[in-house]
Parts: C-alpha cells; sequence; structure tokens
C-alpha cells in the first residue's frame, strides 16, 4: 500500500460523474479529502491523499483522466525557516488551505505541513523569502 496526494482540476463543464465515489468502490481507493473548492460550471480543485497499491493508484489515475480531470500528484514539499521568521504573518493571509496560521494567543506563526498543498504563494508573500520548495 502507498498514500500519494494529488490535486485534481475540474473542468467548468464536468459531467458530474461521481469520481470520488467510484475511485472508492470500484478501485478500492481509500480517499482523503485534503481541501476541495468545486462549484457547477466554474474550475474546480480538489487536493485528494489515496491510498491503495500502486497498480490500483495508476488504474484510479487513468479513470480520472478519463472523465477529462487533470490529475496532478504533489510531488513538491515546502521548507520553512521558522528560526528566522519575524511573525509578520504575510504567508497566513495567502495560505487558502489553512496549512499556516497565526496563534490567537501567541501571535506567532505556526506551519503544518500536512495541510500544505504546496500551492507556491507563501514563496513569494514572504518579506524574509523563508520558504523554499523541497522536490522529492
Amino acid at each position: 500500500m502507498t498514500s500519494r496526494r494529488f490535486v485534481l482540476t475540474f473542468p467548468p463543464d464536468a459531467t458530474g460523474e461521481p469520481i470520488t465515489y467510484n475511485l472508492i468502490k470500484k478501485y478500492d481507493i481509500m480517499v482523503n479529502i485534503v481541501k476541495a473548492d468545486v462549484s457547477p460550471g466554474k474550475i474546480g480543485h480538489l487536493v485528494m491523499e489515496m491510498t491503495a497499491p500502486v497498480k490500483v493508484l495508476k488504474e484510479g489515475m487513468e479513470y480520472i483522466k478519463k472523465q477529462n480531470v487533470e490529475c496532478e500528484p504533489i510531488d513538491k514539499k515546502i521548507h520553512y525557516r521558522d528560526d528566522l521568521c519575524i511573525h509578520c504573518g504575510a504567508c497566513s493571509a495567502v495560505c487558502f488551505a489553512g496549512a499556516l496560521t497565526m496563534g490567537r494567543q501567541t501571535a506567532e506563526l505556526s506551519f503544518d505541513p500536512e495541510k500544505c498543498v504546496v500551492c507556491e504563494l507563501c514563496l513569494t508573500s514572504c518579506p524574509l523569502r523563508l520558504f523554499s520548495i523541497d522536490i522529492g
């Protein structure tokens, strides 16, 4: 069994096919939805983790692509230099996934890599350039 994260991009005219349901029922893939922004008539994004044997994951990705949905693996990770951070919060303002948050009591920045979808917005928002990409 292996687990991998993917970003699915749905075209505005997506058919309404129950993709996650079919991944679970037809392919026996465990699906964990990390972030979803899908609305009818608009480009939609779904970040999810899929767990299954490698061969089954490949079959599931082929199924997704046949539905005219882009399926890109997240093979990158964000590296954050917390030791140099001044806790200005600029990065947390652009982090739609909620991986970067400011503590209400402490006013200190917190980074949760499990929530990170590697959108890379933090790279340009940080005035000290404390974020970088690790390619895995």
